[in-house]
């Protein structure tokens, strides 16, 4: 055998290591002939069934439906783009805190496999790897309801202007106690409703008593001084909160909301004007429960109206909390803020001061998310919550109606709120007003007022 010099051993070296990346260069060439990319039917149609088809389908929020390939291939790169920012599906929750059952986010792979079939020219694949269609309920993103209640009578629009708060009192008709296991709100003229909230008004109670039934009033049409404030104030336990992009309300098994025989359900609209004429008449559909449940949910809130954001502000803040009079199970979340509303978070204050964050939101005023708890968390009575606001008043904000102006609580969009909605359950047997009654009479004010 011949003497192995250094040298020698240098040039099988180089000689190795030029033929591994020569294997290297070939195997990285022939990647893209050997795997085929994703395809429509096998890869992409089960992402938008999972994630988007809720909105964008027939008769959906979305402003187009992404159901079929024909559908989907118009719009691969415009899917792609968004997916791609993290702009669809919405969600603003700050990862950083909390997890939540409802987050509809894609995972890298996914929006990696968007991107990939986009690239690919949106190849359709073979129509037989399809998953099979998802069934939707034509109208609604809840099982078809038990119960549909609309507005008696539409609510005529103008073309521009302001429109006042708007009421309507729709008899529910239930002869016996219902508890609702699912609801969801359907306007009719999606553009319009800003945001819409549903009340209870139970058969003894004294709530807008003298306002009319089955046609929609403002405050400038009632004409004494209680019914005027019952229309500002009320703690009548709500039903529904919906505004733009909002989920139906779905509570885990056995638990429910309750609605007594007899109630009247009173819907609070705020619309907006968009160049055109219109009219709204809004549903809610409801699922009952099939047994009577263990809990009942109560919508609480942590609200300050009580605030003045200067002109220019851009990162102006805002606060409430309050401590919870009775031990609750804590299941969501959803904020309410307009146009200058930068953040929102839920927090925890112990008795030391230290703040645990719950959700923090970066708000989106055209994308009102409600937020569900994917581990229901229990609070004992006594626990202090706080909401934190955020507002941006200055001219960096796009969206900023005047920034200007000095900017108080107020109905209007150009107004501001500061409204902090948390869903809770109870034991069955409590209703919203039982839940407040306190074992310490000296303890302070909880934080649920309704405006």
């Amino acid at each position: 055998m011949p003497l192995k010099t250094p040298a020698f051993a240098a040039a099988v070296v180089a000689l190795l290591s030029l033929a591994a990346a020569r294997t290297h260069e070939t195997k990285v060439q022939a990647g893209p002939r050997d795997i085929a990319p994703p395809s429509f039917y096998r890869d992409v149609l089960p992402i938008l069934q999972q994630h988007c088809q809720s909105c964008h389908r027939s008769g959906g929020i979305g402003p187009m439906p992404l159901v079929t390939y024909e559908n989907a291939r118009a719009y691969a790169q415009e899917i792609a783009n968004f997916a791609g920012k993290r702009k669809m599906p919405p969600w603003f929750a700050d990862p950083r805190y909390g997890h939540f059952s409802n987050d509809p986010s894609l995972t890298a792979a996914e929006i990696q496999k968007l991107a990939a079939w986009a690239d690919a020219s949106a190849p359709a694949g073979d129509p037989k790897d399809a998953p099979p269609p998802r069934k939707w309920i034509e109208g609604w993103n809840i099982p078809q309801p038990d119960a549909i209640l609309k507005m008696a009578k539409p609510v005529a629009l103008p073309a521009q202007g302001d429109v006042e708060y708007t009421y309507e009192i729709v008899p529910t008709g239930f002869a016996e106690d219902k508890w609702v296991q699912m609801s969801e709100v359907r306007p009719s003229s999606r553009e319009n409703v800003h945001h819409a909230v549903v009340y209870i008004r139970p058969p003894d109670s004294k709530w807008l008593r003298r306002a009319p039934v089955g046609v929609p009033f403002t405050v400038s049409d009632m004409t004494d001084e209680d019914s005027r404030h019952g229309a500002h104030w009320t703690d009548s336990d709500i039903l529904l909160v919906y505004a733009p992009g909002s989920s139906p309300d779905q509570w885990p098994p056995g638990m429910a909301k309750f609605v007594p025989a007899g109630s009247d359900l009173v819907f609070q609209m705020h619309y907006t004007t968009h160049r055109h004429a219109a009219s709204d008449q809004t549903s809610i559909g409801i699922v009952f429960a099939r047994q009577r449940p263990a809990q009942r949910v109560l919508t609480l809130q942590l609200t300050n109206d009580h605030f003045v954001i200067p002109p220019g502000a851009d990162d102006y803040r805002v606060e409430a909390r309050g401590t919870l009079p009775n031990d609750a199970t804590l299941l969501s979340f959803f904020p309410h803020m307009h146009l200058r509303g930068k953040q929102f978070d839920y927090n925890i204050v112990g008795a030391d001061g230290s703040v645990e964050t719950l959700l923090r939101v970066n708000y989106d005023f055209y994308w009102q998310l409600s937020y569900r708890l994917e581990e229901p968390r229990l609070l004992k009575a006594g626990t202090m919550l706080q909401a934190v606001a955020l507002y941006d008043n200055s001219r960096g904000n796009s969206h900023n109606p005047d920034p200007d102006a000095s900017v108080r609580w107020g109905d209007q969009t150009y107004d501001e709120m500061m409204v902090g909605f948390f869903d809770v359950a109870v034991r069955a047997d409590l209703d919203k007003w039982h839940y407040f009654i306190r074992p310490d009479a000296a303890a302070e004010k909880p934080a649920s007022q309704s405006h």
